[in-house]
């Protein structure tokens, strides 16, 4: 006959400092993340209507570097909020 206790062994126990970690990554995700991804996902669905103005009126010189700029943090916006809502 085995002598077995319906709990589990003591090494699969998670230790103190693994439960911390975790916690801490989960409020992090809760308190800095989840906002951040918001912010970029609104910012990515906003942008391009500051295109229109830019593309009516053409796009010259200064305008050109503008209009890249925002197409570029729009990029980077999209990046960063891809994952709000999931």
């Amino acid at each position: 006959m085995s002598n077995s206790s319906p709990t589990a062994p003591i090494d699969r126990l998670p230790r103190p400092q693994e439960l911390v970690d975790s916690r801490f990554v989960r409020l992090s995700r809760a308190v800095l993340v989840a906002p951040l991804q918001f912010l970029a996902f609104w910012t990515a669905v906003t942008l391009p209507f500051l295109y229109l103005p830019l593309l009516v009126g053409g796009l010259n010189g200064q305008q050109a570097t503008v209009f890249v700029g925002l197409l570029s943090l729009n990029v980077v916006a999209l990046l960063l909020g891809h994952e709000h809502g999931q």
